[in-house]
């Protein structure tokens, strides 16, 4: 007999449970591989570099490391200790190139600790490390990440300033032996000429000269060489969704799309997806600090999902990434954990409208109302429509407007934002829009502003045939505060006429324990819990996204993270970050020109929904 699962044969029990019996792989030789690595490098960085160190109590334990004495091993102590310092995190990952690399560089020290030292002991303690490396070589199999050049400047950057520092700390390492007092100006500028091979204004007696330029020497050598092997390898770009794989989705979108209401934002192109084997369920992914993150449920159909999770995780264990899913629904949150034996963290909840419960009457909706009246008031009228109902020229209005009206230098989002708008592919999509065309400030005469009466624009994804799921918003910063409340009511009342039944709003980290840390009875630690919250809402408006989504009485909807184990969430949080936009890698702030920003006093949420959803 043999069980067939999502279109794979897969012997006599199912693929879950093959995988329950097979187990995770082993971990630990790596890790530990990885931390010998780190402890040798150092200790090499300081026998080579610090005299008094060599010299000192650990002298015992220094002796049997690669390069402890004379110039020449000392620079070449300095040397292996950087190279094995860089290498020690792709060894724990199970990195191919860093173990091809320890495996060329060990026995390279253990023959310079022979020729220099002829010491038996400090040749087998890297000869132990590479047998079992060669012992266990079956467990460093992981593929590269998705690597581009930058990877090369940021290498010289790192490396410039690493070799800096600690070709400061040999400089200064010889006080005795140091001819005279030197500045701190003079000992960078020996470092800097010593780093390109040239003799510094510093001087020693002895043979220190010989060693302090070696050991300098070696660090330039050491970040030039590292620099230009990263500018000419063969590069493994970022993954990006083709155009098959974005109509393979968009099938399974057509008929499954309305389970879920992130499984649009799965057709971002800067996204890699995999597919079940019979190509019904797909699991969309971004890899950032080598973390695979899925956003929201796998699209297609849920009895497909598990071979869908199955590739996903395979790809994760080929590459070495740390496996998580951002903002899945509770029912992804059950496949995931189940398929998976993967962890889930309760992470916020969605707000869903249901729109023929919406209206702006009874006393729960006075202050909505009474924004809404008050606006209109003041001249602004608004438009909802499908962007296929729009000209060429009034979209390309839109997308200057909300490329200029963007508060950041950055585009915010992943998981719940497309981050383009009045795509052709996208025509189903539904664009809200203020507009103020009259001047009601007493002159009477027509505004003029850079985008003319256009102010304000909120953008709707499909979420199937009957919902939208709100994925931006934009306004002007001179426009009356209230847009957003504005156009959501506007897009709210003119649902039924788009035939869309329910409309999902912005997302509310930590809603619940907001909601329960405010009222009567909370214990001491729920209210901690809550004005921790309340005091990051200061930066990340965690609080004031709650209470704005709370104003349109929706129901919650909880979303979760998947994670593998609690240790990893510092990392898998920190990946989502720099998915969502929030914190970002590049060049200092001062080589960078940034786009001028008009401030506004009244601007109570920020202008992405990338922001909204994600903060």
């Amino acid at each position: 007999m043999s069980v067939t699962v999502d279109g794979d044969k897969s012997g006599s029990v199912p693929g879950r449970i093959r995988r329950m019996l097979r187990g995770p792989r082993p971990e630990k030789v790596p890790t530990l591989v990885g931390t010998a690595c780190t402890f040798i490098g150092l200790i090499d960085i300081a026998a080579g570099a610090f005299p008094r160190f060599r010299a000192s109590r650990m002298h015992a334990l220094a002796e049997v490391l690669p390069g402890t004495l004379g110039p020449l091993s000392a620079a070449l102590a300095v040397s292996v200790g950087v190279l094995l310092l860089l290498l020690a995190h792709g060894l724990k990952r199970r990195k191919r190139r860093a173990w091809r690399a320890a495996v060329v560089l060990l026995p390279a020290g253990a023959l310079a600790q022979f020729a220099y030292r002829h010491s038996l002991i400090g040749v087998l303690l890297p000869l132990l490390l590479l047998a079992l490396l060669l012992r266990h070589r079956g467990e460093f199999a992981a593929l590269p990440d998705p690597r581009s050049r930058w990877r090369a400047l940021a290498n010289f950057v790192l490396m410039g300033a690493g070799s800096l520092m600690l070709g400061l700390a040999i400089v200064s390492a010889h006080p005795r032996k140091t001819i005279g007092d030197p500045s701190l100006s003079d000992r960078l500028e020996h470092v800097l000429y010593g780093l390109f091979g040239f003799e510094g204004p510093v001087g020693y007696r002895g043979n220190v000269d010989w060693t302090v330029g070696y050991s300098l020497g070696a660090l330039g050598l050491l970040t030039a060489i590292t620099t230009i092997y990263l500018a000419f390898r063969p590069e493994h770009p970022v993954a990006r969704l083709t155009t098959d794989d974005e109509e393979r989705l968009r099938a399974l979108l057509d008929k499954h799309g309305g389970r879920d209401s992130l499984g649009h934002f799965a057709l971002r192109r800067d996204k890699a997806v995999v597919f079940s084997p019979s190509g019904k369920a797909a699991v969309c992914y971004r890899v950032v600090n080598g973390v695979m993150l899925a956003g929201g449920d796998p699209i297609g159909d849920v009895e497909a999902w598990p071979g869908a999770i199955e590739r996903f995780m395979d790809e994760a264990t080929a590459h070495s990434w740390t496996p998580a899913v951002m903002g899945c629904s509770e029912t992804g949150g059950e496949v995931w954990t189940r398929e998976t034996g993967l962890d889930a963290l309760e992470l916020g909840d969605e707000a869903v409208v249901d729109v023929a419960d919406f209206s702006l009457s009874g006393r729960a909706m006075r202050n909505v109302r009474q924004m809404v009246k008050r606006i209109e008031r003041n001249g602004y009228e608004t438009r909802v429509r499908r962007v296929r109902d729009l000209s060429d020229g009034e979209l390309a209005r839109i997308r200057r407007a909300a490329a200029d009206w963007r508060g950041t230098d950055t585009e915010r989002g992943f998981s719940m934002a497309l981050g383009r708008i009045g795509d052709a592919a996208d025509g189903d999509a539904v664009i809200a829009t203020a507009h103020r065309a009259e001047d009601t400030t007493g002159g009477g005469q027509t505004e003029k502003g850079t985008h003319g009466d256009l102010k304000a624009i909120i953008h709707f994804v499909p979420w199937g045939p009957d919902g939208m799921s709100l994925e931006l918003m934009r306004r002007d910063r001179s426009a009356d505060p209230g847009m957003n409340e504005l156009l959501i009511t506007a897009a709210l009342q003119a649902a039924p006429a788009l035939g869309v039944q329910r409309v999902s709003l912005n997302f509310a980290m930590f809603r619940s324990a907001l909601a329960r840390g405010e009222k009567l009875g909370a214990g001491p630690v729920l209210r901690m819990w809550r004005g921790l919250l309340v005091f990051l809402s200061r930066w990340f408006q965690i609080e004031s996204l709650y209470k704005f989504n709370a104003k349109f009485q929706p129901r919650w909807e909880p979303r979760f993270v998947v994670y593998r184990t609690t240790r990893e969430l510092p990392r898998i949080g920190l990946a989502a970050m720099r998915a969502e936009g929030f914190v970002n890698v590049g060049l200092p702030g001062l080589l960078t020109r940034r786009r001028p920003t008009t401030p506004c006093p009244h601007h109570t949420l920020r202008e992405t929904t990338h922001e909204v959803r994600a903060a």
